[in-house]
């Protein structure tokens, strides 16, 4: 059985516990996430987005068996059982076609959940909240809803042929965009009760209409906007009083909980605090990547004061590099220029940085840099300097020196704090 099904299950039955989604392509990132699930005996949900993975490779490269292949061969190397792992597919619909006439989106979206479904992704979000080149703007409720019943007729078909389990849906028409805002957030607004409730009767109607009525048995999950974002700089944080009003919506709907995206960088308080007003999944992607960059960051700079300059990967100086070269994947960003743009590439919380990782020469000097750390253990002085926490896992015996070790031990206190939010059971009342 999916693991997530049990999830819902025992949140509706009233358990304060939800699931973590890593929304990442990065391979150090998953493979972080699948040891801290396996140490946690918890099942792991990766999910990969329309922009990281689709039938043209996106921008990773990658199409669905590629990214599930790679996956599953981490999981072998940490000892991860293959049952153990829930592979989804975020905002699956017409987003990277959104440019493109209505039709040819939805045709080529249809292609690429298709392939999802077919290579084992069993938890699908589909997303068809995007207005296309010939759409009214906003769409309405009931085209979102007939194109995501149109997709998903689709996307059974496929499940349907490679066997196995059928999958599991989100859906929603409040959905914030991939990986931050790019506006105002002082626009931000919290999903009204009575939006919730239209967006599930018209999804409703339409899955009945075209004969879904068994997936609609399926969809385990609304997308809405509980009043959570981040963009460059700032983060908004959740508060309960304001989305008080969505719980009610989900009465009647006794298998369904809330999606809730763009949760990276909310505090372990706000992350608890959502778990238990329903949001049972909760999405994290640059918030991981934030986290790896810092311990690389660190890394640099203990490799350079230890070894000296001569010597060292010089790492950061060649990410740095790689994004000024080529601006495609911050362009639409940051606006700044001079210092500010300088502060935005580095440090900025949306983490435009993460899509420079597959650059061969940042590969190679990653390389080195690991090798570095494999040769020789760096000062532990250094190591307090530049990562205290780290240091206090290094010297209690629970981490290695290592490169990778190092990095692994900064991603996964982000997700200690999303395994506490979504396991409250045995600390219910602290964070």
């Amino acid at each position: 059985m999916n693991p997530l099904l049990e999830v819902v299950a025992r949140h509706r039955a009233g358990e304060p516990v939800g699931i973590y989604s890593v929304c990442s392509a990065n391979p150090l990132v998953i493979q972080a996430a699948l040891v801290h699930a396996r140490a946690a005996d918890r099942p792991a949900l990766i999910e990969a987005t329309s922009n990281q993975v689709n039938q043209y490779g996106g921008y990773t490269g990658m199409r669905p068996k590629q990214f599930r292949d790679a996956v599953l061969k981490i999981a072998d190397e940490v000892a991860m059982p293959h049952e153990r792992i829930v592979l989804g597919g975020d905002h699956l619909g017409p987003h990277c076609w959104r440019m493109e006439l209505a039709t040819e989106a939805l045709a080529q979206a249809e292609q690429m959940i298709s392939e999802y479904c077919r290579t084992g992704f069993r938890k699908i979000h589909l997303d068809c909240s995007m207005p296309c080149r010939d759409d009214p703007r906003p769409l309405p409720d009931e085209i979102i809803a007939e194109r995501t019943a149109a997709l998903c007729a689709g996307a059974e078909a496929a499940a349907r042929s490679s066997g196995g389990e059928l999958p599991l849906y989100v859906i929603g028409s409040e959905v914030p965009a991939p990986g931050g805002a790019q506006t105002d957030l002082h626009d931000l607004e919290v999903t009204r009760p009575e939006a919730a409730s239209r967006t599930l009767d018209a999804h409703r109607i339409a899955f009945a209409r075209r004969g879904l009525e068994a997936a609609w048995q399926r969809v385990i999950g609304l997308v809405v906007q509980p009043g959570v974002e981040f963009d460059d700089s700032r983060v908004i944080d959740y508060s309960p009083g304001n989305a008080r009003g969505l719980r009610a919506c989900l009465a009647p709907y006794l298998r369904l909980v809330f999606e809730a995206h763009s949760t990276d960088y909310q505090t372990t308080t706000a992350l608890r605090a959502l778990v238990r007003d329903h949001f049972a999944i909760l999405k994290v992607g640059p918030a991981l990547t934030f986290a790896l960059r810092e311990a690389v960051w660190a890394l640099d700079h203990i490799e350079r004061e230890w070894l000296g300059p001569e010597k060292a990967s010089q790492v950061r100086d060649t990410i740095l590099a790689a994004m000024r070269r080529d601006p495609t994947y911050w362009a639409t960003h940051y606006r700044d220029t001079g210092r500010d743009l300088g502060l935005k590439l580095e440090y900025s919380l949306s983490d435009r940085i993460r899509y420079y990782w597959p650059v061969a020469e940042v590969r190679s000097a990653m390389s080195r840099l690991a090798g570095s750390f494999e040769r020789a253990t760096p000062p532990l002085a250094l190591l307090h300097q530049y990562l205290p926490g780290a240091y206090a896992a290094v010297r209690a015996g629970e981490v290695s020196a290592g490169a990778q070790d190092l990095l692994m031990y900064q991603v996964r206190q982000v997700l200690t704090e999303y395994a506490s939010a979504c396991d409250q059971r045995h600390n219910p009342g602290g964070c």
